[in-house]
């Protein structure tokens, strides 16, 4: 007998990493229910109802419902905001909090769903200062890191550890001239340090004298880990220069994803390394929402299947 279970797919309508692995579940028979939530309340319904017996409820789309006590697995890739743009300003800011807390804590709330990632442990591993931490204990190879908010501070760890970057704790969008932009990673020196430094946090971190990035996505047991190529400082500032090459990761590596992973209740993460010029690697990052897709036509490595065999399967009984 077929598994009718639902998986969830909670993301925006503009993603083609969900349209590849919502795709390849509708070509195997999973059913799928995809919903974002700026389409609640006008465009998308609540239903949930908690007695003694737990959950149970229904969420529903203009084509699609859910039976919310019997959703095998939620795939959680970066939804719009909620929005209320008919309100005024006070009942929007009302309505908008009860949607996060309502809509949002059913949905954070299934039974026996394995979430892919559960939204409140992305919340968690999102801060980078928690990332660093779990990936020092973890025993990944870190570059010295400083967050501070003091420029005597900034000075002394940039002559310290010098050359050092500067890059952003999270990746607010700004607009330029109509444009999203976001802040790039840099460079900085002691001298461009000024009193500016004060007004909020900033992270500053030795750079690396690397020889290449690696990404690597780690999708419920599988390890995926692209070499990139570029001579760039920061990778992302122009695919168009990048190479790929499919390598294995280093000994010891593996077992700190795991832990990592382990430690945000996570399964799956997309980390970052810089690779030295004596071959070792340096721990970055790990985005939690972090995008893959992109990497499977550059390498012919299977990650939209290992995607969606990790939702098709669900959670272990």
């Amino acid at each position: 007998m077929s598994d009718t279970r639902p998986v969830l797919a909670v993301t925006s309508k503009d993603d083609p990493t969900a349209d590849l692995v919502v795709r390849e579940l509708y070509r195997r028979g999973v059913p799928v229910v995809r919903l974002d939530s700026a389409d609640f309340p006008h465009a998308l319904t609540l239903a949930a109802t908690f007695t003694s017996d737990g959950l149970a409820g229904t969420v529903t789309t203009p084509s699609r419902a859910a039976d919310l006590s019997g959703v095998r697995s939620l795939y959680y890739r970066r939804p719009s905001g909620f929005g209320f743009p008919h309100l005024a300003e006070q009942d929007a800011r009302f309505a908008l909090t009860q949607a996060r807390y309502g809509l949002g804590g059913v949905l954070a709330s299934l039974p026996g769903c394995l979430y892919v990632n559960h939204p409140h442990r992305i919340g968690d591993a999102e801060f980078k200062p928690s990332g660093l931490a779990a990936a020092a204990s973890c025993g990944f190879r870190l570059p010295p890191t400083l967050i501070t908010s003091d420029p005597e501070a900034a000075r002394t760890f940039i002559k310290e550890h010098g050359p050092v970057i500067y890059k952003p704790l999270s990746t607010p969008l700004y607009r330029i001239d109509g444009v999203s932009c976001t802040v790039e990673v840099a460079e900085v020196t002691a001298e461009e340090i000024d009193d500016t430094v004060a007004g909020t946090a900033h992270l500053f971190q030795r750079r690396v004298d690397k020889a290449a990035d690696v990404r690597v996505t780690v999708i419920g047991e599988h390890v995926f880990c692209v070499r990139i190529d570029s001579g760039l400082l920061d990778w992302r500032t122009d695919y168009e220069a990048l190479t790929y090459t499919v390598v294995p990761p280093p000994p010891g590596v593996p077992q700190a994803l795991a832990a990592y992973l382990d430690h945000f209740r996570l399964v799956f993460g997309a980390f970052d390394f810089a690779v030295d010029r004596q071959g070792r690697w340096w721990f970055l990052e790990c985005n939690p929402s972090g995008q893959w897709a992109w990497l499977e036509p550059e390498t012919g490595l299977p990650m939209v299947a290992a995607m969606a065999d990790l939702l098709e399967r669900g959670a272990a009984a």
